[in-house]
């Protein structure tokens, strides 16, 4: 690997970590610090069509539901597109307050699309599915 792709891929998981570091703390502005304006986020068949409405809807959840949570995440591949484009592949899923595990039926496989923009690896698009009992 090149350095300037070792480069790119510890901005990268630094971007990741942030957000996972931001869900932990119940931070919906600092979730979604690194996202772009137009990002989207599809979970449970809910489209989220902008930063600004990822971060109400975590906002919400931060108040409500998700309170006190943290999350599991397990980078399984990071793949390039190009000099700017970046795909992520993780398993991962919410830890609720009390739990130090995520059952199997609550993991799911996530997909980051990250872009660099003026020089910064910003989170562009997430998707996630549930993790199917018999696959891998």
């Amino acid at each position: 690997m090149s350095e300037s792709r070792a480069e790119d891929v510890a901005a990268i998981r630094a971007v990741l970590v942030a957000s996972y570091r931001a869900w932990d703390a119940g931070d919906a502005d600092g979730m979604v610090a690194d996202y772009t304006a137009d990002a989207t986020a599809i979970m449970a068949g809910s489209l989220r069509d902008s930063r600004d409405v990822i971060r109400q809807n975590m906002a919400l959840g931060f108040d409500g539901p998700l309170k006190g949570s943290s999350t599991y995440n397990k980078q399984l591949s990071l793949r390039f597109l190009g000099s700017d484009g970046a795909i992520v592949v993780s398993e991962s899923g919410i830890l609720f307050a009390g739990e130090t595990e995520v059952p199997s039926p609550r993991k799911v496989n996530a997909t980051w699309v990250l872009e660099k923009r003026d020089g910064q690896w910003l989170i562009a698009a997430y998707h996630n599915s549930p993790v199917l009992a018999s696959a891998n």
